[in-house]
């Protein structure tokens, strides 16, 4: 009779701690649409739809499927390293935006001048690769106000482009077993699991620092993670582009890392101008074995205050 008890307390137990987990998960499933609906009209202005991001920024990506671009004799694709995106946090009317618009040369002049009409500050002009054909530039944009107004001034400055409109219904997304590099191998080696968006495997690996700019945080998803890239191009090898997020005093042990494992850094400079701490962004390319430069990757990450670098696993 006492052990009889013993278990229907037991039992009464469990269902007593569990019951609270269903209705909370539900109410953080429900609050996450909340959230996201409120940038409707957020979406409206920038004529495409946005998503929210893990970390409460809500976010576009518009890559340039338009342009065909070879890099050292390899044609990339958008997501390598032509990925245009704008993100937006706080609230509707007291936002902060940020973005990387990928423009043609010919697009620089009359983009800056919208945005500078609709109240969108520039805040970098400048290559990310090199021996690119046709040349690209990157303009880093930043506004704060309220953020239809900015979304407004945004979709104004991409209509002077031939950037694409959102495709009405995308195609499923290739999985790690079929873009013909180890995903799972290379994860391993970075210490960081990534995922395989339009063909490439991409890895993103936050700073350890919060970074502020104008008394507001930066989170990740709006530039200030270290954006590591893999474009399989057979046989097992890869092009690897990207950029890592560095202080001051890790630009040159990183730029010293790169090198050594034969990967070339083909710009260094800031993304931001009030940024606290301020930050540098170290951009690179490499076309070799992948699980080689994944670890060439890894001994450069080594170099820096990346959140779970130092923790972890080694390969």
């Amino acid at each position: 009779m006492k052990f009889q008890s013993v278990n229907t307390y037991v039992v009464a137990l469990v269902l007593v701690l569990l019951v609270p987990f269903v209705p909370v998960a539900r109410a953080q499933s429900v609050g996450s649409q909340d959230k996201a609906s409120q940038w409707k009209p957020v979406e409206d202005a920038m004529g495409r739809p946005g998503k929210l991001q893990s970390d409460g920024t809500f976010k576009f990506g518009m890559p340039r499927k338009d342009l065909n671009v070879i890099v050292a004799g390899t044609p990339i694709k958008p997501g390598l390293a032509l990925g245009s995106w704008t993100a937006f946090e706080g609230t509707r009317d007291h936002a902060m935006a940020m973005g990387d618009l990928v423009l043609t040369e010919s697009e620089v002049e009359p983009v800056m001048m919208k945005l500078q009409e609709g109240g969108i500050q520039e805040t970098a002009v400048h290559n990310h690769l090199l021996n690119e054909s046709p040349r690209i530039m990157y303009m880093h944009i930043e506004g704060h106000g309220d953020a239809v107004q900015m979304a407004n001034a945004i979709h104004a400055a991409l209509a002077l482009t031939n950037t694409p409109p959102p495709d009405p219904g995308s195609p499923a997304a290739a999985t790690d077993q079929n873009i013909g590099i180890d995903t799972a191998q290379i994860s391993s080696i970075l210490g960081h699991k990534g995922a395989v968006n339009g063909g490439i495997f991409q890895v993103s690996v936050p700073r350890a620092e919060k970074i502020m700019d104008e008394g507001m945080e930066v989170p990740p998803s709006m530039g200030t993670a270290t954006a590591l890239n893999f474009q399989p191009t057979g046989s097992g090898h890869a092009a690897i582009t990207g950029d890592f997020v560095l202080l001051p005093n890790e630009v040159n042990p990183v730029l010293k890392a790169l090198r050594e494992n034969g990967i070339q850094v083909t710009a260094l400079h800031s993304h931001m101008l009030n940024d606290q701490p301020h930050l540098l962004f170290m951009h690179f390319w490499a076309n070799d074995d992948a699980v080689k430069l994944a670890k060439g990757l890894r001994a450069a990450l080594d170099k820096t205050k990346s959140k779970g670098g130092e923790t972890a696993s080694k390969y």
